[in-house]
């Protein structure tokens, strides 16, 4: 059966790590360092009674290795979030440097600012980054990856604000609740992040091949 823990307070370093499926954890209150470490599924919540939506709610390097699972902060978390993070799903109020660094797979949504040196080393997985004053490309250091408007992709705008709605829903929100009012409309102050596409070289024709004989 399903296990479901609300928590209250303060939460000490790596509250989560290694979560796995079919647990979910709802913290009313903030969290230190390496929140869902080396989660590979579950889910974590972390909605604290206050309603800042950018205050400080988790610590450095959450969601380090992350391999599955999902969370939603309602708040910002501090540096190094979302590591080399392979497949979760992370939705947080705001992101500090060196966010995204080293990911290969998984979503993370930022509803505020983030810190220099975003997505470096990023090569994997995707982004999506609220950026109304456009301030997201100074911080930008990805080159595996690029950095569009969201607007340009139905199937990503159709994405962010499915998880716009699951975040509302499990944390109250109100950036959420906001961007969900004003849409589709709001949907162009985000920004995308994902893979450089790779063209396949194209095939050799197999005229080229002719008078070509093969060596024993």
């Amino acid at each position: 059966a399903p296990i479901r823990a609300t928590l209250r307070g303060t939460a000490g370093q790596s509250l989560g790590a290694f979560l796995c499926a079919g647990i979910t954890l709802r913290l009313e209150g903030d969290a230190n360092d390496y929140v869902g470490k080396g989660m590979s599924g579950g889910e974590i919540v972390v909605a604290p009674p206050w309603l800042a939506p950018w205050q400080p709610v988790a610590g450095n390097a959450c969601f380090y290795g992350a391999t599955g699972g999902c969370a939603y902060l309602r708040g910002s978390a501090g540096e190094r979030f979302a590591v080399r993070n392979s497949g979760a799903v992370l939705v947080v109020g705001g992101v500090g440097d060196h966010g995204c660094e080293y990911m290969t797979g998984g979503e993370v949504l930022v509803l505020g600012p983030t810190g220099r040196n975003f997505a470096s080393g990023m090569t994997g997985g995707v982004a999506y980054v609220l950026d109304a004053e456009g301030a997201f490309p100074a911080h930008f250091a990805g080159t595996a990856v690029r950095a569009t408007r969201l607007g340009g992709d139905p199937r990503r705008v159709a994405r962010v604000r499915t998880l716009l709605e699951e975040h509302a829903e499990r944390t109250e929100s109100e950036v959420a609740r906001t961007l969900l009012r004003a849409w589709p409309a709001s949907a162009a102050a985000f920004w995308l992040v994902e893979p450089v596409a790779v063209e396949a070289p194209e095939e050799l024709p197999e005229r080229a091949l002719e008078g070509v004989s093969s060596v024993a």
